[in-house]
């Protein structure tokens, strides 16, 4: 058999508790009649014990709790061709020795934000309605109705910010095609062509905490990102906004945000991500009563985790007959990735 009809040697590498929800067992079979897998499903800790089996691997298919992918690693796997990684950031795993030997790397970074993006939406939608807000008062029996009906914005005409335009806020801009809402976003990089087109506003950062009635964070953390959202931010918000954090917490100075939720509590802070994570025991954003804490809930959770899987094992079919990878991210564009 010629070498290029040979089934590639393949790998699978993901924590143990996660392997039967993102590659579960007819996920399996299917690719074992694609590739040959020179050993069960590895973690991390089992590869460190016995490094040989990286030997022949040409292919390896990836999840979270996969190593370093470093020049120790690469040593060890010298036919490596490509990594396909079943869920979202890859810079788990890249180095420069990585990107040094041009191994190609496709993530489901796609198939992972589809969920963040419904989160998104569905907290847009409730706080627009100030729901966090009223369930807290009904429950205290102190809903003043002529009051909330005034102040409330209500799902039609008001102002969603998105910060930074990335594929997850572009995903949320969609979901909310169908509602008569205005979209601003902040984002360096986005061209106005693409704003026009995406049909969102560009504007100044300052200007979008200033106009919008929901606030909803996506930027990835880098050192130039560290602490972005400050305090001033926060307190120029409209009567009654909402931010809303699934990005990454050290994108905010958590310290300046609390401090103007303690002063305002006309505000609300829906955050699915703290720094340090999660938020510390004695942390006020576990009792103070504006803010709403899940816990980084937002990405692939239970059946949601096989579309990773799956989108990984249809980029290994495309990878086979030499198509374009959908989910294929460059060096450049790694730099610009969370």
């Amino acid at each position: 058999m010629k070498d290029s009809q040979r089934p590639k040697k393949s790998l699978i590498i993901i924590d143990r508790e996660y392997l039967e929800a993102v590659f579960p067992e007819e996920i399996r079979a299917e690719l074992a009649g694609s590739v040959e897998f020179v050993a069960p499903p590895q973690t991390a800790a089992a590869l460190a014990r016995n490094p040989e089996i990286l030997r022949e691997v040409e292919i390896i298919l990836s999840g979270w709790g996969v190593p370093a992918m470093d020049e120790s690693f690469l040593c060890r796997a010298p036919r490596l061709e490509a990594v396909f990684h079943a869920a979202g950031s890859i810079r788990c795993l890249t180095s420069a020795a990585f990107w040094e030997r041009g191994i190609r790397v496709s993530s489901a970074y796609a198939a992972n934000s589809l969920p963040v993006a419904e989160y998104t939406l569905g907290a847009i939608l409730l706080s627009l309605k100030h729901f966090w807000r009223y369930a807290h008062l009904s429950r205290r029996g102190t809903v003043d109705e002529p009051h909330f009906s005034r102040n409330t914005p209500g799902n039609y005409g008001s102002t969603v910010g998105l910060i930074s335009f990335g594929m997850i806020a572009r995903k949320t801009r969609d979901l909310l095609r169908p509602f008569d809402l205005r979209c601003l976003t902040y984002c360096p990089f986005l061209p106005p062509s693409d704003a026009e087109r995406e049909g969102v506003e560009p504007c100044s950062l300052e200007a979008l905490f200033k106009e919008s009635d929901v606030i909803s964070l996506h930027t990835p953390a880098f050192p130039e990102t560290v602490g972005m959202i400050r305090g001033s931010h926060f307190a120029s918000m409209r009567e009654g906004a909402t931010f809303i954090n699934t990005a990454r917490g050290e994108v905010v100075n958590e310290a300046e945000m609390i401090e103007v939720l303690k002063a305002r509590p006309d505000l609300t802070a829906i955050l699915d991500v703290t720094f340090p994570e999660p938020a510390a025991t004695d942390s006020p954003l576990r009792t103070l009563p504006n803010v709403l804490l899940t816990p980084h809930i937002a990405g692939s959770m239970g059946r949601e985790c096989a579309r990773m899987g799956r989108f990984a094992a249809e980029e290994i079919s495309r990878f086979l007959v030499g198509s374009p990878l959908l989910g294929e991210i460059t060096y450049e564009q790694s730099l610009r990735l969370a």
